[in-house]
């Protein structure tokens, strides 16, 4: 079971007419409003896929997109298979690589002051960074920002060092995060390219709260939930109220995956927000609310790359130009949130997977995800 909800939409006045003419004889004088329109194909598809996610077991899936002046949203589920209360579309949920998003506009907050030079090396701002982690050659911030420095991702040690169920609640600092990847050989690599490890975002987390002078949860706070006022946008700390739990399944029980002490302290996974206010942070960036638009222009990448600086992009045939967001994948759940580059039309949604069992590799509904989301929006132009 689930609610949609559409805003924007005409009403008709027929229905009112109808009631009218029963409790008087005047009747309704006015020739009727035409009927209602049916609402786009791209919701029924949302839809169709909402329920498809809850039959093979997803506890919850909430949608918010919006085009022009018609807003949509649409919830499904329970915030929790224990207390089968359901879900609605505010509550929050966990983001996963969205994470990363927030972390960049930090970084790059600190660029356009002035106070990073983003092709200087990590180690100008960590300067434990070699001696740590002794990387095979120089390494700068920028190849920090879009995965291509090459540095080991400290969660493969973390989680082989014992099982998922002794390493979830775990907490792990971000100088802990770094030592754990230089237990495993940094490799030197010909050429530089894309190579995902959560370790890149660990490291430049640290280098926003030593030149911030605050922890990566203060700075995102400042930087991003107060201005834009995003009540259930936050990083670390326990589940917030109303939560919507997620799942995987151990030794072939169901464990809540809510908020793994480890995963809520990395720069990759560790926020939560609701689809609603993922939404108005994207918009938000690629409007220059949130940065200069030379800092935007570069978070995109250049015209070749589909991978910025935590933003990758997908195919608009609205307009033949792009969405710009992330996928965010993470243990018991998935989120996709796409944005038209002028903040017009966007659509994030969440889904707390089917319990499975937990592992490294990305799920193969978050790209399931990206296709329907593509697909919806591209329909409502």
């Amino acid at each position: 079971m689930g609610t949609s909800r559409i805003r924007g939409w005409k009403r008709t006045a027929a229905g009112l007419c109808v009631v009218l003419l029963a409790v008087s004889s005047a009747g309704c004088t006015g020739e009727p409003d035409p009927p209602e329109p049916e609402p786009p194909a791209a919701f029924a598809l949302l839809e169709a896929f909402s329920a498809r996610m809850l039959a093979e077991g997803a506890p919850a899936v909430l949608i918010a997109a919006r085009t022009g002046t018609t807003s949509w949203t649409h919830a499904a589920g329970v915030r929790s298979l224990d207390s089968g209360e359901p879900a609605t579309v505010s509550d929050p949920v966990r983001v996963g690589g969205i994470t990363e998003s927030f972390i960049a506009v930090s970084v790059m907050k600190l660029a356009a002051e002035g106070r990073l030079d983003l092709d200087s090396q990590v180690s100008s701002y960590l300067p434990e960074f070699g001696s740590v982690l002794h990387p095979p050659g120089p390494v700068s911030v920028r190849q920090l920002l879009t995965h291509e420095s090459g540095i080991p991702d400290f969660s493969v040690p973390l989680l082989a060092s014992g099982s998922w169920a002794e390493t979830m609640n775990r907490p792990l600092s971000l100088e802990q995060q770094l030592a754990l990847a230089a237990t495993v050989p940094w490799d030197g690599r010909l050429a530089r390219i894309f190579d995902y490890s959560r370790s890149n975002y660990a490291a430049l987390a640290l280098i926003v709260e030593r030149l911030r002078g605050q922890g990566i949860d203060e700075v995102l706070a400042e930087d991003i939930a107060a201005p834009l006022r995003l009540e259930a946008t936050l990083m670390g700390g326990p589940p917030p109220t109303g939560m919507v739990h997620g799942y995987v399944t151990l030794e072939g029980r169901r464990t809540d995956a809510s908020m793994p002490a480890w995963q809520a302290e990395s720069p990759s996974t560790g926020a939560v927000s609701t689809v609603e206010e993922v939404n108005r942070f994207y918009a938000a960036l690629l409007q220059g609310r949130l940065l200069p638009p030379d800092s935007v222009t570069a978070m995109k990448g250049g015209y070749s790359q589909y991978y910025g600086f935590a933003l990758r992009r997908w195919n608009n045939t609205c307009n033949n130009r792009f969405y710009y967001g992330l996928p965010g994948d993470t243990d018991g759940y998935g989120m996709i949130a796409m944005t038209s580059e002028d903040g017009s039309s966007q659509l994030a949604m969440s889904v707390a997977y089917p319990p499975a069992p937990p592992t490294l590799e990305t799920n193969p509904l978050i790209h399931e995800m990206q296709d329907v989301a593509q697909e919806a929006l591209n329909s409502l132009c």
